[in-house]
């Protein structure tokens, strides 16, 4: 079963690139006080996510923060190091929090993982936008088959 409006997010930890190497991140200290704008991706650097969804978030991240979005975070299931390269790759900046969930343990968690085997990408994430609110989930959407239209930036402006 799949996480739903009202839910807390379980506890994971997610990896990050901080100024000396991969930092975990505690998903309950990260989303503590905050209004986060989450997003996930199947794989970095992949076209859609890439050319769309991730360049989406930073074009509209100054919108977001003035409609109370504190932070603006991506996820997937890749490792640290290749989260930081696309992260550079797409000049996030301070904008985008880059979460690295490496062994994808948070995407099965919350009941959003997707068997990308068939691609020869195994276990992955399904593409989903939410709005986290102090550790629970206030907005969710969750795109259906490999379409990008209920996950982007601005359906979610539309929300706040």
């Amino acid at each position: 079963m799949s996480i739903s409006v009202g839910d807390k997010l379980p506890q994971t930890t997610f990896m990050t690139m901080g100024a000396n190497g991969p930092e975990p991140v505690d998903s309950e200290e990260f989303f503590k006080g905050q209004t986060v704008a989450l997003f996930a991706v199947p794989g970095a650097f992949t076209p859609t996510c890439s050319a769309k969804h991730l360049p989406g978030f930073k074009e509209k991240a100054s919108d977001l923060k003035s409609k109370g979005i504190d932070k603006i975070a991506c996820t997937s299931v890749n490792d640290v190091f290749v989260m930081n390269a696309w992260g550079k790759d797409q000049s996030v900046g301070d904008d985008i929090v880059m979460l690295a969930d490496g062994n994808g343990a948070f995407a099965k968690s919350i009941g959003l993982e997707l068997d990308g085997s068939g691609f020869g990408m195994g276990s992955r994430s399904q593409r989903y936008s939410m709005i986290v609110e102090d550790g629970t989930v206030t907005k969710l959407n969750v795109e259906s088959g490999p379409s990008f239209e209920v996950s982007s930036a601005d359906y979610m402006l539309g929300q706040l």
